[in-house]
């Protein structure tokens, strides 16, 4: 009798740590599959830069608006109910946002896009929380690197579904059969615990959420420069061919997923607080040498190195949402992942005023001294 029960909680263990990391590769899957699509909605609903801009900021919007809202909707409904509406939703989307050409469409779509994704992001992030708290040894670094994985898989695939002639309706058709199938088999191991417990829709972030969330921004506002600021960079400052700009990210991208992967044994081996103090330093020095370089081929290390630095912080801070007593769960990870995410939104409108009133050197130096921030704060972790 023993033997069987400890073998049911093992599989039903090991079927939770499979969905999770489903859910989160679909998340990075998605999203990734949307942004070849940016440069075709441009031309197809002819817009220019300012238009587009504003379009892109609703897609940040919803996902902002919707973070804490799902946090309070999964201690009502459990994570399961989430994670499958939240994904359904930016599905739907997907193929409105490969066909539209209307300003006055597209707008909502995208808002309603980013809700989906916010909503999935919020409970996916509870999910892998839960789970990992009940796992003898980390792995919380292997569902963000699934994250990451789900990322390039989904810019590669898209990419190279529209050279091959596809057009964006069915290409993004391929991308939602294939995450329809990825969110029927997690479905055994999403969580449904918590459907009674009552918990706000919203909430403020205090106390020990607030400076885990406030760390989240920084390593966020760091991963937002290098996804729109360090190809023009290299570009603008280093005299890289524009065409080979997608070098930059492309290298952070691949550094950040190999540090991931890898998370779980880092961690387990130099606990929470090395990892984002030494973490934070590594990006911090990163940055420093992509600046101090003339040399595009060594910033391109520099990226690298914030790319290592910066993968498994955010992965230790969510772990530590979890031993924290300032805030219920149900509304912390919500209420740290929003603080978090805004990193993502603002950041790059931050490093683009700074750049305009300076130079973006300097402005991408700033990202640099918030790293260091990061490294310092590492010691204040829980362990």
């Amino acid at each position: 009798m023993l033997g069987t029960a400890s073998s049911t909680t093992l599989q039903s263990s090991s079927a939770e740590v499979a969905s999770t990391r489903l859910v989160f590769f679909i998340a990075g899957f998605c999203l990734a599959s949307w942004a070849p699509l940016v440069p075709l909605l441009k031309v197809r609903a002819v817009l220019d830069e300012g238009v587009l801009g504003l379009l892109l900021l609703g897609l940040g919007i919803g996902s902002i608006l919707a973070m804490p809202i799902a946090g309070g909707l999964v201690s009502r409904w459990g994570c399961r109910r989430v994670i499958v509406s939240g994904t359904l939703v930016l599905l739907a989307m997907l193929p409105l946002l490969a066909t539209l050409s209307s300003v006055t469409l597209l707008l909502p779509a995208l808002i309603i896009f980013g809700i989906g994704m916010g909503a999935l992001d919020c409970a996916m992030n509870i999910q892998a929380v839960e789970v990992n708290a009940q796992s003898p040894k980390p792995i919380m670094s292997s569902f963000h690197g699934l994250f990451s994985l789900g990322g390039i898989l989904g810019a590669l695939s898209m990419t190279a579904m529209l050279k091959l002639g596809f057009t964006p309706l069915h290409a993004v058709l391929s991308v939602v059969g294939v995450s329809l199938v990825a969110l029927y088999r997690s479905l055994p191991g999403l969580l449904q615990a918590g459907e009674k417990q009552s918990a706000p829709l919203f909430a403020i972030p205090r106390g020990e959420v607030l400076f885990l969330g406030a760390l989240c921004f920084i390593v966020f506002l760091a991963e937002g420069a290098m996804l729109d600021w360090s190809g023009l960079y290299l570009v603008s400052h280093q005299h890289l061919q524009p065409e080979l700009a997608g070098l930059a990210y492309a290298t952070f991208a691949a550094a950040m997923t190999a540090g991931r992967l890898l998370g779980d044994r880092i961690v387990a081996a130099a606990g929470r607080r090395r990892v984002v103090g030494a973490g934070g330093a590594l990006a911090a020095a990163g940055m420093l040498v992509s600046l101090a370089t003339d040399t595009w081929g060594i910033s391109l290390v520099g990226y690298g190195l914030i790319g290592l630095g910066c993968a498994n912080i955010v992965p230790v801070l969510f772990a530590a949402v979890a031993d924290q007593q300032s805030m219920p769960k149900a509304v912390a990870i919500p209420a740290m992942t929003t603080v978090g995410y805004a990193g993502v939104l603002v950041g790059p409108a931050f490093i683009g005023f700074v750049a305009h009133l300076s130079s973006l050197q300097l402005s991408l130096g700033t990202v640099a001294l918030g790293l260091i921030g990061v490294a310092v704060s590492g010691r204040f972790v829980r362990r």
